[in-house]
């Protein structure tokens, strides 16, 4: 298995290009269940997540063919994969395959709408908390389907198709909204989508989705208004760029110091971010093509930070956040409402000698004037890089273990960090 090694102390200076967001392609990916036609997908980042839904997609009748590289291009630019399916061949997404990754459970509103039916295995996924499924179910419920629990499977039947309602969720679920917004999509009349969730993420599928020929209004807001339609077709389509693969190299610049470009950055995805590390010392300017962090200098400032869904600070930033914090001058509290569970970095962080205490929800973090490079373990996808981060200021050597986690949402991570400086290098076993 796979590791990563860092020697702590040396500053980044360089430009590090922000690859295609994986929290957008993967619903992107899966909305290509919707028509018989072909869709592309720009900027789709080259991604452990990715291949699998590949394999998911695969098992459905999906064909995919990633086209040439231009010139110019290289292995940090995003690649263009055709999606293809004319034909779905099996309406079951069956329990080896979605217990590996929670996005993929999504299969079930488009299989639906288009199909009928779907016969899809309760999910898997990292251990940062129950996630259930319920709001899934109750939102595709609200749109006509019947649907049951059987054998480990939510076995789901609308042989008239889906028909258009009125789905309220108790809680945000950026899952849920995409779900329902995908079924909805083929649905016969209208459908209100009430408290959705605001991300980035669903106004991109919504995009996609209308260049398809759906009829979406109001996505990016809480109030998601869809006109169903017969069909849809193919389109082009370019990812957004990934706005937790910038904020988590905007932490590591601040953390380690130099002068980054993000490039291909966009600035108005993370304005929360920008404001909290612009509060931490770190110098932030947007420009056109991306968003300048430097941190010459200047020490780091204490915060105090809670998680919310969008606009707010994002719950797949925190882990950078905390170890970014292990360093500052003073005292940052920072608490987790998303997820229950999402605090298990904090051990790991310990080991490099940060001083941080739990209590409930909140984190006290009291920052220390030296960490210690250490052996650590990643134990879910945002916590492994926050190791990372946290080794690129630490005095001596790191070894990151179980590093599959980080290849599941960052696209290269050791070749974009060492360009800049870092002395970074990943070991195979």
């Amino acid at each position: 298995m796979d590791k990563i090694r860092i020697v702590g102390g040396a500053p980044l200076n360089g430009t590090i290009p922000i690859s295609g967001a994986k929290n957008a392609a993967l619903p992107l990916m899966i909305a290509g269940l919707l028509t018989d036609e072909t869709l592309t997908l720009e900027n789709l980042p080259r991604l452990r997540d990715v291949q699998l839904l590949f394999q998911i997609l695969s098992n459905h009748g999906v064909d995919h063919a990633i086209q040439g590289k231009r010139n110019g291009q290289d292995d940090m630019t995003g690649q263009t994969v055709d999606l293809s399916a004319r034909a779905i061949v099996d309406t079951t997404a069956p329990y080896e395959l979605v217990s590996k990754m929670r996005a993929s459970f999504w299969v079930i509103g488009p299989l639906l709408a288009r199909m009928g039916e779907a016969r899809v295995s309760l999910p898997g996924g990292c251990a940062i908390g129950t996630r259930p499924v319920d709001f899934f179910i109750s939102g595709l419920k609200q749109l006509g389907a019947e649907i049951d629990i059987e054998g480990g499977y939510a076995v789901a039947r609308a042989p008239k198709g889906l028909a258009g309602g009125r789905v309220t969720f108790p809680k945000v679920s950026v899952g849920a909204t995409h779900t329902v917004m995908m079924a909805a999509t083929l649905a016969k009349g209208d459908t209100v989508i009430e408290n959705a969730a605001r991300e980035p993420e669903i106004a991109d599928l919504a995009r996609c989705l209308t260049a398809m020929g759906a009829r979406i209004e109001g996505a990016g807001t809480s109030e998601i208004h869809i006109s169903g339609v017969p069909r849809l077709s193919g389109a082009r389509h370019r990812v957004l760029p990934d706005r937790i693969e910038t904020g988590t190299y905007a932490m590591a610049v601040a953390m380690a110091g130099g002068d980054v470009t993000l490039d291909g950055a966009s600035a108005d995805l993370l304005d929360a971010v920008l404001d909290v590390l612009r509060g931490a010392g770190a110098e932030i300017d947007v420009l056109n093509h991306g968003i300048r962090v430097r941190r010459n200098g200047h020490g780091i400032d204490p915060v105090e930070v809670t998680t919310a869904p969008f606009p707010g600070f994002p719950t797949d930033l925190q882990a950078q956040l905390m170890a970014l914090m292990t360093k500052a001058k003073g005292v940052s509290h920072i608490t987790e409402t998303i997820f229950e569970n999402r605090f298990m970095h904090v051990q790991e962080l310990a080991r490099f000698g940060a001083d941080i205490r739990l209590d409930g929800e909140t984190a006290t973090i009291t920052g220390v004037e030296r960490l210690k490079g250490a052996p650590v373990m990643a134990t879910d996808l945002r916590a492994s890089v926050s190791l990372v981060i946290a080794g690129l200021a630490a005095e001596g050597e790191t070894t990151v273990n179980r590093v599959y986690h980080l290849d599941r949402g960052f696209e290269r991570l050791e070749d974009k960090l060492s360009r800049c400086g870092a002395e970074i290098e990943r070991l195979s076993a």
